[in-house]
């Protein structure tokens, strides 16, 4: 009777052993858990392909400080455009801290030295358009004449955006009613040069045509101080070119990058997380 029960008491143990043995359910969630082993390790490919998600989450960033730099270029702009207009400075080399600053500008134009900046878009003066202006051409593509003015309280020449004229007005025989002649006055926007816009082509150095406003190409075929000023639109007279065409509405759509960037972020951080380290296909 001993020798049976110790039998039984051998037979209980082994069956209790094997039963805690086996895996429960806790365990086999644990073991099919999200989280990657900690035995699984990165390879070199893996580390590379981190540079994607990083690289977009780094342009998100990017894009947050150039929206605030934007709206501080706004903001400023728009204060410059409401001051009073003042005098040009002595030094014209300090007109570089004075973009979008109204300045009063006194002498008399050389119209024999006209260049142009194509192809501009009118930009009209609160709706409408001076009388006797050159408003012909329904499409509103034309150029900007600019012109050499001599400053009649200094032995200095600088440039002049007069304004737009049609494409059919280029020549200055067309409109010779608007080539003011004598000393004159009247209120300008200092402008800086113009970074050359992508896919633009570059300005030939020995045509009086441009794409973009390149201040020091201008004045040093013209022999003119790097100076540029916007003529307002009151300098406007009929048969000339319509003033006032400075542009003011800067493009500021960084909130849909930062969106688009941030987002590509966690896609692709999350397609690697998938891919490296649970090494699970894409999709």
């Amino acid at each position: 009777m001993m020798a049976l029960a110790r039998k039984r008491g051998v037979f209980l143990c082994r069956q209790m052993l094997e039963v805690t043995s086996q895996p429960t359910k806790g365990t086999k969630l644990r073991n099919m858990s999200i989280w990657p082993s900690r035995k699984r390790k990165i390879t070199a490919a893996g580390y590379a392909l981190l540079a994607i998600p990083a690289t977009t989450f780094f342009l998100g960033c990017w894009q947050v400080k150039r929206r605030a730099w934007k709206l501080d270029l706004i903001s400023e702009i728009e204060k410059n455009m409401i001051l009073e207009p003042e005098a040009l400075p002595d030094d014209l080399l300090k007109i570089e801290n004075m973009e979008y600053r109204k300045v009063h500008i006194q002498g008399y134009f050389d119209h024999s030295r006209e260049f142009y900046i194509q192809p501009r878009s009118l930009i009209k003066h609160g709706g409408h358009l001076p009388s006797g202006g050159l408003y012909t051409d329904p499409s509103g593509i034309g150029v900007n004449v600019v012109t050499p003015f001599h400053l009649t309280d200094r032995n200095a020449s600088i440039l002049v955006n007069r304004g737009w004229v049609p494409k059919t007005k280029i020549d200055a025989r067309t409109r010779a009613e608007g080539q003011i002649e004598g000393e004159i006055h009247f209120v300008g926007v200092v402008r800086l040069t113009e970074q050359r816009p992508a896919f633009m082509q570059k300005n030939n150095s020995r045509s009086n045509f441009m794409f973009y406003r390149d201040i020091d190409a201008m004045a040093h075929q013209l022999g003119t101080s790097p100076v540029f000023v916007d003529a307002d639109y009151d300098s406007s007279v009929p048969g000339g070119p319509i003033g006032g065409q400075t542009r003011l509405q800067l493009r500021n759509e960084h909130w849909s990058y930062i969106i688009t960037w941030y987002t590509l972020a966690i896609a692709t951080s999350y397609m690697w997380y998938r891919k490296v380290l649970l090494k699970l296909p894409l999709l």
